[in-house]
């Protein structure tokens, strides 16, 4: 694990003269308590999870001494939130009023990110460019503390990524947002040359998920 994180900061440090600025999100999904365990023995308290009943099965098999920051990168699913407020520190995938809503409601002044759809494809969440400064609005006016914006890159070559990830950098600047979540194994660099301060990242630091396990879903 010390190794993989080392090549990860060296990436950063690559792309950046401020590589302190970026904070790394390790994604667990699909592999298992231990990697959680190991993240946070690292030095990574930031821990980043997609599914509900994975976060919750996880959660629950961590010893007293291990405690995470979860982050909830999936789409947030209604019904779901009762379960996850009292353990999510900052919603990262937030792209409609009614989730914002349901959020305040059960956690007010949650940290939340708002989630844009830069590129369009199948299973992609996220509001629109035109409509994220509205929906921000919505989120802060219910009380929730809007840290800044997030998105995924598209599929193909990293480069292609690069005028999204402007955007999302130029937005949340305009929108006076301090975090630019952007970025993830293959397009870390591209997204931190554009202003990422959190890069999600799973593959390099924990290797190839080796299928979710059986947690309920």
């Amino acid at each position: 694990m010390a190794a993989a994180l080392d090549a990860v900061r060296r990436r950063i440090a690559s792309a950046t003269d401020r590589p302190d600025r970026v904070r790394v999100v390790a994604v667990t999904k699909g592999h298992g308590a231990e990697a959680v365990r190991s993240a946070v023995a690292a030095g990574l308290p930031d821990i980043g999870e997609n599914y509900a009943q994975e976060l919750l099965a996880k959660a629950a098999q961590l010893p007293s001494g291990c405690a995470p920051r979860w982050h909830f990168l999936g789409a947030v699913q209604r019904n779901k939130v009762a379960d996850l407020a009292p353990l999510v520190a900052v919603w990262q995938s937030v792209d409609r009023v009614e989730e914002a809503r349901r959020i305040a409601s059960l956690r007010p002044g949650a940290e939340i990110l708002v989630e844009v759809a830069l590129f369009s494809g199948p299973g992609r969440g996220g509001v629109s460019p035109r409509a994220t400064a509205g929906l921000v609005e919505e989120a802060r006016s219910l009380g929730l503390a809007v840290g800044g914006l997030m998105a995924v890159g598209p599929p193909g070559p990293p480069e292609e990524a690069r005028p999204g990830f402007r955007w999302l950098a130029g937005e949340a600047r305009r929108l006076g947002l301090g975090e630019v979540s952007m970025g993830m194994t293959a397009d870390l660099e591209v997204a931190v040359e554009e202003g990422s301060t959190m890069v999600r990242v799973g593959t390099a630091l924990f290797g190839p998920r080796p299928g979710a396990p059986e947690l309920g879903r």
